[in-house]
């Protein structure tokens, strides 16, 4: 996808978001996203059971619901949230005042050291991503040996993700595409050592990838 492609599905996405933020934890357009919420905090809390005072970053972190969901859980974690959306991050702020530090900052070009992070998630915002690839090799980056990221999103049978991966190129949200599990696995399977997959009721994924040791 070249260059100006990318910057404008990440201006639709961030204009789309923006609009979104103040009604997204209990409105229609956040729906999905919320369903996913109890699996990828599941997740995460597996994936650094043994650490006691890990490092997270939520990739798209939205209002900041989630990763308030994953702190109740793992109370002395250390969060970095990053998201596209100024007005996202506002609300993020607000839900998560001090526990958590905030960045404004593109998935496919994250902005911190290598091995930063014990664990990672991002949820219902990898269909969103022009360049799949480089944004798992972000994540993979910023992750320590033996770290985890954790995928919430979307997913269709055949017949209707076909349908819906057409319409995509005009969606308003800067949707990009809607993976099967073969692709998913694909993308990460490049960077990382260990990758599981699963559905999620009807519409919904979860990817899991753990980086070698």
């Amino acid at each position: 996808m070249i260059e100006e492609d990318a910057r404008q599905l990440k201006d639709r996405s961030r204009m789309a978001f923006d609009t979104q933020a103040s009604t997204y934890d209990e409105g229609m357009q956040g729906e999905h996203a919320r369903r996913l919420y109890p699996h990828v905090v599941e997740e995460v809390v597996r994936a650094v059971a043994d650490i006691p005072s890990p490092c997270l970053l939520d990739l798209g972190c939205g209002t900041g619901a989630l990763a308030k969901l994953v702190l109740s859980q793992v109370p002395r974690a250390r969060l970095t949230c990053v998201d596209l959306s100024s007005e996202m991050l506002a609300v993020a702020g607000k839900c998560l005042g001090a526990a958590a530090k905030l960045v404004a900052a593109d998935a496919e070009r994250l902005p911190f050291c290598d091995s930063s992070f014990d664990a990672a998630w991002c949820n219902d915002s990898f269909h969103h991503y022009p360049d799949p690839e480089r944004a798992a090799f972000q994540a993979w980056r910023v992750l320590a040996p033996g770290g985890t990221l954790v995928i919430g999103d979307a997913w269709q049978p055949a017949p209707a993700r076909a349908i819906m991966n057409a319409w995509m190129p005009y969606s308003r949200e800067g949707d990009v595409r809607i993976y099967s599990e073969r692709e998913l696995k694909g993308i990460l399977d490049r960077w990382f050592s260990e990758v599981s997959w699963r559905r999620i009721g009807a519409t919904a994924c979860i990817a899991v990838a753990r980086k070698a040791v």
